[in-house]
């Protein structure tokens, strides 16, 4: 079996109440439609033909009962598989997200504009599989019961149909490969603009200092127009599909109608029976129409299968397996005791080998706020990479209180370690929910965090405060207020260990001064200057916090600090090491 065929009987597994209560509902309606004719043809025969009055009542009675049941039928099949259809959509969503949240450092990278089209688009495609099979069983079931209805008029006009109609569906299946080709280019190439266009916007700032926008919206362009004749093409083979059912219906309908006017021509059928065939042969078009869209719809739903299903088996033991939501572990993990890494330490790196990194060895006691110093942007980014269990060693190990962040339990992970990255992000319709952490500290603790990083201020500012409106990305906000609030929700998460890259790059030295003695007394109970007041809140907690940096006024405050240079490590304190014409050169320019 092919994933996407896999992953597509994965969905009816998961969803096979909901999708056979609601095939069955189908099929009450499909069946009601198809014994309309029937009824009316009835009525012309026993009621409209005699004029007997009670007859006539009891024929409207009778019609009326009968499109009372077809309409609650499809309205609770409609409910039943549209609302499975979603929660399918959703489930499958979860987990493309939850696979590409995890997706291990060996992985090869993901475009957000493909990552984008598949957790959206193909997700929602694949999920509709719950309502085709439905909808193909109760067409079916359909063109039976007006099968049987012609048959017992006429039994030539009946087997005709028989006949007919199988061949034109047969005949319609055989697009479905080409269309299902169609699909996936049009998806491909939909995903593959769409990333091109967030890799646009994303560089936009730097591509207009280099000059590079010219050629940046030449390729936008270019991937644009491929993507427009996939959608046009894909397009074109809908239309085959569809004009070719159309058309098909047609000669099919107009056939019936004919043998049937001249049956009732010889005297073989009568008036009644006339309507019955010509309206029964009028419904065909609704259920040859519905498989007609099924087989069409399968083939969309294979493609975006396979799209799916390609996304969830590049991260090994991961699949679309619901995902359940859950608050950062606050259970402390004893540091590690073994396999040579410091007893102790809240972080040990030893030995490490990754990209710019070249045998850095470094540990980062409990409670202890450790400074490290590089030049070279390039290390800077692979120790943060590989702490934050996107990048998996070349060599040697890390372990955050014991474990591995690259192959240890995500969800652990988190709750024992936090990498605040440089880059800024701001997410939600308001500040509030922009630095909502799920910390069990509350209200009191985020203040306290926005106090040590100097963003009550920024709160206080703003119409509204916490609850105030913030723009897309927190666009209406400053550099350095955005970087103030990213640091407080990173204090106010209150991990254990946590990693800052770079955090006060876009405050003012006065400023920049206030928050690294705001997160020394946040995190560690001190200003580590050693004129403590006794008024820090944080001096009964364990935290250790590692800062990546050469701020002075950060580095002034760390227990220790380690210059990582081109040749070895070195570790003292920023006194000490302002000796050294290396560390000098890279903090005090």
């Amino acid at each position: 079996m092919t994933p996407s065929r896999r992953l597509l009987a994965d969905v009816l597994r998961r969803r096979r109440r909901p999708a056979l209560v609601g095939c069955a509902s189908s099929t009450v309606h499909q069946t009601c439609e198809a014994l309309v004719p029937v009824a009316i043809g009835l009525v012309v025969d026993r009621a409209v033909a005699t004029g007997d009055t009670s007859a006539i009542a009891w024929s409207v009675a009778g019609v009326l009962a009968l499109f009372a049941v077809l309409t609650c039928a499809g309205a609770f099949a409609f409910w039943t598989i549209d609302g499975a259809q979603l929660r399918e959509a959703h489930h499958l969503r979860v987990a493309v997200l939850d696979a590409v949240l995890h997706r291990p450092p060996s992985a090869p990278s993901l475009r957000d504009g493909d990552v984008l089209s598949v957790a959206t688009s193909d997700t929602r495609q694949s999920a509709q599989v719950v309502a085709l099979l439905g909808h193909l069983v109760s067409g079916s079931v359909g063109m039976a019961v007006s099968a049987v209805v012609l048959l017992r008029v006429d039994v030539l006009l009946g087997l005709g149909l028989l006949v007919a109609v199988p061949l034109l569906v047969l005949g319609l299946q055989r697009l479905a490969p080409r269309l299902e080709r169609r699909v996936r280019t049009r998806q491909e190439a939909a995903g593959l603009a769409a990333a091109t266009a967030a890799d646009l916007l994303a560089g936009l700032r730097p591509l207009r200092g280099v000059g590079g926008v010219p050629e940046a919206v030449r390729r936008y362009r270019t991937t644009s127009r491929t993507s427009r004749d996939a959608a046009v093409g894909a397009a074109g083979a809908t239309a085959a599909v569809v004009g070719a059912s159309t058309l098909a219906t047609g000669l099919l309908l107009l056939g019936t109608a004919a043998a049937a006017t001249a049956l009732a021509v010889r005297g073989r059928i009568d008036v009644g029976e006339l309507v019955t065939v010509v309206g029964a042969a009028a419904f065909l078009a609704d259920p040859v129409r519905t498989i007609t869209a099924c087989v069409q719809g399968l083939a969309v739903a294979r493609a975006s299968a396979g799209r799916v299903s390609a996304l969830l088996a590049a991260t090994p033991g991961r699949g679309a397996a619901p995902v359940q939501a859950h608050r950062p572990a606050r259970a402390e993990v004893p540091a590690a005791r073994a396999g040579g890494h410091a007893a102790g330490a809240a972080l040990s790196v030893e030995h490490l080998r990754a990209g710019a990194l070249r045998d850095v060895t470094l540990t980062a006691g409990e409670g202890e706020m450790l400074g490290v110093v590089t030049t070279d942007v390039a290390v800077a980014d692979d120790l943060v990479a590989v702490l934050a269990g996107r990048r998996a060693p070349e060599a040697g190990a890390v372990r955050v209180r014991g474990l591995d962040p690259v192959a240890a339990d995500p969800a652990a992970v988190r709750g024992q370690l936090l990498v605040e990255p440089h880059t800024v992000h701001l997410l939600g319709s308001g500040l509030r929910e922009a630095l909502d952490t799920g910390a069990a500290a509350g209200h009191a603790g985020l203040q306290a965090a926005l106090a040590a990083a100097g963003a009550d201020e920024v709160v206080r500012e703003r119409p509204g405060g916490l609850d105030g409106p913030l723009l897309e990305r927190g666009a209406d906000l400053s550099g350095g207020q955005r970087q103030r609030l990213a640091l407080a929700r990173a204090l106010a998460a209150d991990r254990p260990v946590l990693v800052l890259r770079d955090p006060t790059t876009a405050l003012d030295a006065v400023t920049e001064d206030a928050v690294a003695a705001g997160l020394r007394r946040l995190r560690h109970g001190d200003d580590g200057l050693g004129d403590d007041d006794g008024s820090g809140g944080g001096g009964t907690r364990a935290r250790t916090t590692v800062v990546l940096t050469t701020s002075p006024m950060l580095l002034a405050r760390c227990d220790r600090v380690v210059l990582l240079g081109a040749d070895a490590c070195r570790t003292g304190t920023h006194a000490e090491l302002l000796g050294e014409p290396a560390y000098a050169a890279a903090v005090l320019r």
